[in-house]
């Protein structure tokens, strides 16, 4: 994430604008921070420490238009109902305000597959590939998150970062990085 950050240009551009931020990871907010927001938020729905506040990204507790960027690092996977969190999502950016929004996908998928009836942590495993998963997206994956409002901008990691060695750094080439923007 750090590299995409990095290489894209979007960490020097949150310099002085509003950050809401899911799952923080440590590292990567130290990161963020030292970009100098205006604000930042960093949020969970069980949040481990004072710095994290309680929300729900179902519920998301702020003014619609309050954040540039919303971050959520392999969340949507876990939320119980996608498809209201990402209203959220763009309830509470601002216009031309972004979000990234990784998440595990299975390319061959034709369609995101999730069932209500797989609600044991065993039976998830063995559907979603985590216990606490509660979808498997699908090619169906852009599509899904637009229908929110939301357009699509995503870039392989090969385009962005060409001359990373994919081994040595952990990334897939062919991934989709899942970066989208609230039209202005």
């Amino acid at each position: 994430m750090l590299m995409f950050l990095q290489s894209s240009g979007l960490l020097e551009t949150m310099r002085g604008k509003a950050i809401l931020h899911f799952a923080p990871e440590r590292n990567l907010s130290h990161w963020i921070a030292a970009a100098e927001p205006s604000t930042y938020v960093r949020c969970d729905l069980e949040p481990t420490s004072p710095a994290v506040r309680r929300i729900d990204m179902m519920a998301i507790d702020a003014e619609p238009g309050s954040f540039d960027f919303l971050i959520a690092n392999h969340v949507l996977e876990h939320v119980a109902d996608d498809r209201r969190a990402l209203q959220e999502v763009y309830r509470v950016l601002k216009p031309g305000g972004h979000a990234i929004l990784q998440t595990p996908f299975a390319r061959k998928l034709h369609a995101t597959w999730e069932d209500q009836g797989i609600a044991d942590d065993k039976a998830r495993l063995q559907a979603y590939g985590q216990a606490d998963h509660v979808r498997l997206y699908g090619s169906d994956i852009f599509k899904r998150f637009a229908a929110s409002g939301l357009e699509p901008l995503a870039y392989l990691h090969s385009e962005l970062l060409p001359d990373t060695d994919a081994d040595t750094h952990g990334i897939n080439q062919d991934e989709p990085f899942f970066l989208f923007r609230k039209k202005l």
